[in-house]
């Protein structure tokens, strides 16, 4: 029953986070990059530091401001800035699809950083994956788009992000951690509009709903994967990450009106197939070494 829990809670976080990407979409048509990032970081910085005042935690204790967490929250206010400009350029389907290459990303820095041990056939399974990636964004061929790298970008910045993560003392509540990247995303939004002189526009009621929802959609996908990853076995949930692909699928055609075409969807079940071999033979050497 708690592996059952934690699977609906994992497939709610991800609906969560696709909504998210479908309401960013949306305003991207009228709002620039700067003010979305402005407006999502303010609102969720805002709603972790209630919730962090709920739980008791100081989001301001001198030891949760250190070099790891800031360079965690310089990561995601990078991976934050890039993401939200590729939906804003790339068709929601196609960003979701090479996003899905994040969790190979974290496995091989985690080789290169940190020393950890992987074995020719994760090696194997990361080249393959990102031959996958190759396959989606076509380099080289009439139809590249140079607009998704920025998907490739913010894959930097997530893993980069991940990875220091795990550098960062258990005694930092979760609450005041993404305090700190929500922030991270109001300092991303204030320099890209600085730096690109963006306007700033008033919003109407409808760009107002957007908002709001990328908010709420945004907080409850954060804390569905925390509370399915608390509630049963991660490797029988985690896979269940994957299932933001095909709702973006669906939201892609529904919603946007976009046909991915053979070459993405065959990108991306390259992508998934190698990404649940890495993560199941991480999971036997665990067990095997435990």
């Amino acid at each position: 029953m708690n592996n059952l829990n934690g699977i609906l809670l994992m497939i709610l976080a991800m609906v969560g986070f696709t909504l998210e990407d479908v309401f960013i979409k949306q305003l991207s048509v009228t709002i620039t990059t700067s003010q979305i990032l402005i407006t999502l970081g303010v609102f969720s910085a805002t709603a972790f530091a209630l919730m962090a005042r709920f739980k008791g935690h100081n989001i301001f204790a001198r030891h949760a401001w250190t070099r790891t967490t800031i360079l965690r929250a310089f990561a995601e206010g990078i991976a934050a800035m890039a993401f939200v400009t590729s939906l804003s350029l790339v068709p929601i389907s196609t960003v979701a699809a090479v996003f899905q290459v994040t969790p190979l990303a974290i496995t091989m820095g985690a080789a290169l950083f940190f020393g950890e041990a992987v074995g020719w056939r994760r090696w194997s399974a990361i080249i393959i994956g990102f031959i996958g990636v190759m396959i989606i964004i076509r380099p080289g061929f009439s139809s590249f788009d140079p607009s998704v790298l920025f998907v490739l970008i913010s894959v930097v910045g997530v893993t980069f992000r991940d990875l220091i993560t795990r550098r960062i003392p258990a005694n930092i509540a979760s609450t005041v951690v993404s305090f700190q990247a929500f922030c991270a995303l109001v300092l991303a939004g204030l320099g890209l509009m600085y730096f690109r002189a963006d306007p700033l526009v008033a919003v109407t009621g409808l760009e107002a709903g957007y908002f709001l929802g990328g908010v709420i959609f945004g907080v409850t996908g954060y804390y569905g994967i925390v509370a399915a990853m608390r509630a049963g076995d991660a490797a029988v949930i985690t896979p269940f990450r994957y299932t933001r692909l095909l709702f973006s699928l669906i939201v892609g055609v529904l919603i946007f009106n976009e046909r991915p075409d053979a070459l993405t969807l065959l990108g991306a079940a390259i992508i998934i197939g190698t990404g649940l071999y890495t993560f199941m033979r991480e999971h036997r050497l665990s067990k095997a070494t435990g």
